[in-house]
């Protein structure tokens, strides 16, 4: 069965459009193409209270003390470009916190032929080194 898709509604973003900083000249210094993406992780309905702790724990690098995401895009020099690599990394970031738990190893003891297998070394290995020893040359 596929898992259901996962979206987050218009209205629970927030955009702004920033100046991008490098080089570029006048393209730079006057038009807004850089993009501020926030999203309130807290007050967010669209995921589950699991999901808002692993985002936080993910992205805590990004996050503000009141819980909100922000994430600045500013690589492109064209502001379509800065707005969906910023939504794309967004929905990354919640893609990878709304994965399931991994599953618990279940502890598993080593089979009779690997523990024969390994003394059967340890003894051959003992040999060799006790061979190393027998004798003197001084007579």
């Amino acid at each position: 069965m596929a898992d259901p898709v996962l979206t987050i509604p218009e209205s629970e973003l927030s955009e702004s459009f920033i100046r991008s900083s490098g080089p570029g000249g006048q393209n730079v210094n006057k038009v807004s193409t850089g993009v501020q993406l926030k999203f309130n992780v807290r007050t967010s309905p669209s995921l589950s209270q699991r999901a808002k702790e692993q985002l936080v724990q993910i992205a805590s690098h990004l996050m503000s003390k009141s819980g909100v995401l922000q994430i600045e895009a500013t690589h492109y020099r064209t502001q379509v470009q800065n707005r969906e690599d910023a939504r794309l990394r967004l929905a990354r970031f919640v893609a990878e916190a709304s994965k399931p738990p991994p599953k618990k190893r279940r502890p598993t003891r080593p089979s009779r032929g690997s523990v024969e297998r390994r003394l059967k070394k340890k003894a051959g290995r003992s040999f060799t080194k006790k061979m190393r020893n027998k004798g003197s040359y001084d007579d």
